[in-house]
């Protein structure tokens, strides 16, 4: 008797997804399309590794301000800790201080690749997903900014978001970080305390204005009955710290008095002023790009006006409720992560973009569409002895532009024909010993043959009829098939 043969399971790790072909060319047709929009605002294209120092990275995780964690890490034989890249920022920032010499200032680079976050996964929280990034390094001109909400605005419409159905929300840190020091939160010694009033401030549109307060003073309990620790806050700053974010305003930015008192919030009022005249004056009015004073981001970096790109299509939710889809991407400025490098602080600001969140979103509001590429033509082997001849054809067909393969397994004619319809092909090539006897081949479409049968009901009349089938000389073969591929991709 011999011992069973123990399986693995076929199961992916927690916060982690497979794609398939039809997703893959919806995404690559929305990345061509950021692309576009991103190369016509004049930025080029970089690549970096998947890796970086862990060093180079930084505190500025996340979900923590501890070194290392938060991310994935491996030590290398030289006992050099290397860490998966969080985002595509920090690696830009050691690009721009390495080739700073060679580099124009201001540097405008755009990037897309993955990045990974070591955090507990969930719903629509992923530990690896997909990032499209524009940055512009050594301007410290509000006008930068207002650049980068501007394209976020464009690109939206570009992917097919119509006028009122997004928005482009702005705020800036500094004016919060004269809030926060107004309430006893200045110096280095209050770091973690203020990050975690930022990121309960950035849930604001999640969890609504009592939630928030939760998070402020003691802490929230979730529906599952996770409870997360608050920020301790007193009322009374819990009061001014929802006072300001939850402020509606546009032009006249009715700031709390608390927050023009301090030099760093009035400097962000006067940013944000300028942001405002500048898209204002480019046509962007707004229903499109407005400022909106509870937007924080959650990384630490960010030093002045902050943004995000947020879709207003409301959606069911995992328990049925309709909410808004919220934030696609975001982005701000990060005056001091260049300078880690350097002697002194580089300006930079710059726009990401959450494309696996972004395609999820375009899905749910009908603007993306799986199944974009069309399947491979499918030549079957009749005569095995004849495989010479049907590589000859599939070789003919892909030399003139068109997708085809040979069928390469064993089985009979009626299992190769399950094969292609299985591979969602729109033909098949069949020729045997008569058809080869004659120069001729028989094509069947199988898109037009689906859509006939489904109307005959009676076989005989099925087997009269033999819809969408034809015998066409060799010759001709390559017209013939072009013709039914651009009766379905027309």
């Amino acid at each position: 008797m011999t011992d069973k043969k123990k399986l693995i399971a076929p199961k992916l790790p927690r916060g982690f997804e497979d794609r398939l072909p039809a997703e893959i060319a919806a995404v690559d047709e929305m990345v061509s399309t950021i692309r576009k929009v991103y190369e016509r605002y004049g930025f080029d294209p970089v690549e970096t590794p998947l890796f970086e120092y862990t060093e180079t990275l930084g505190k500025f995780l996340p979900d923590t301000d501890r070194p290392n964690a938060g991310v994935f890490s491996l030590q290398d034989d030289d006992e050099q800790w290397m860490s998966l890249r969080y985002d595509l920022t920090a690696p830009l920032a050691r690009v721009a201080a390495q080739y700073r010499n060679d580099l124009p200032s201001p540097y405008r680079r755009y990037a897309m690749g993955p990045v990974w976050r070591n955090e507990k996964p969930g719903p629509g929280r992923f530990r690896q997903f997909m990032q499209f990034d524009a940055d512009t390094v050594g301007s410290a001109s509000p006008a930068a900014d207002a650049e980068m909400c501007m394209m976020a605005a464009d690109t939206m419409e570009a992917l097919g978001v119509p006028r009122g159905s997004y928005v482009v929300k702005v705020n800036n840190r500094k004016v919060l970080d004269g809030v926060l020091e107004a309430i006893g939160l200045g110096g280095e010694d209050n770091a973690g305390r203020r990050l975690t009033v930022l990121r309960a401030i950035d849930k604001l549109d999640r969890f609504g204005v009592e939630g928030v307060r939760l998070l402020l003073g003691k802490g929230r309990k979730d529906e599952s009955g996770d409870f997360t620790k608050g920020a301790d806050l007193p009322d009374a700053s819990v009061d001014i710290v929802i006072a300001t974010c939850a402020a509606s305003f546009d032009s006249s930015m009715p700031f709390p008095t608390v927050s023009a008192e301090s030099k760093a919030s009035a400097d962000g009022v006067a940013e944000l002023k300028t942001i405002q005249e500048l898209v204002r004056a480019a046509g962007y009015d707004k229903d499109r790009i407005k400022i909106d004073p509870s937007v924080v981001r959650g990384l630490e970096y960010y030093t002045g006006p902050v943004y995000e790109a947020e879709l207003l299509a409301e959606i069911p939710n995992e328990d049925g409720q309709i909410v808004r889809f919220g934030s696609v991407g975001g982005g701000g400025r990060y005056d001091g992560l260049v300078g880690r490098f350097m002697k002194d602080d580089v300006p930079a600001t710059g726009f990401s973009i959450g494309v696996s969140r972004l395609y999820s979103a375009l899905k749910l509001v009908g603007k993306a569409e799986e199944s974009a590429t069309l399947a491979p033509v499918v030549v079957l082997v009749m005569d095995k002895a004849a495989q010479g001849d049907y590589w000859r054809m599939v070789q003919e067909l892909r030399s003139n532009g068109i997708r085809a393969e040979m069928y390469v397994g064993t089985a009979g004619m009626k299992a190769q024909m399950k094969y292609a319809d299985k591979r969602n092909a729109p033909c098949v090539l069949i020729q045997g010993s008569d058809e080869r006897a004659k120069g001729e081949v028989t094509l069947k479409d199988l898109i037009e043959g689906a859509k006939a049968a489904a109307a005959i009901k009676d076989n005989k009349e099925w087997k009269a009829a033999r819809p969408a089938q034809l015998a066409v000389p060799e010759a001709n073969l390559v017209d013939e098939v072009r013709k039914i591929i651009d009766r379905h991709t027309s």
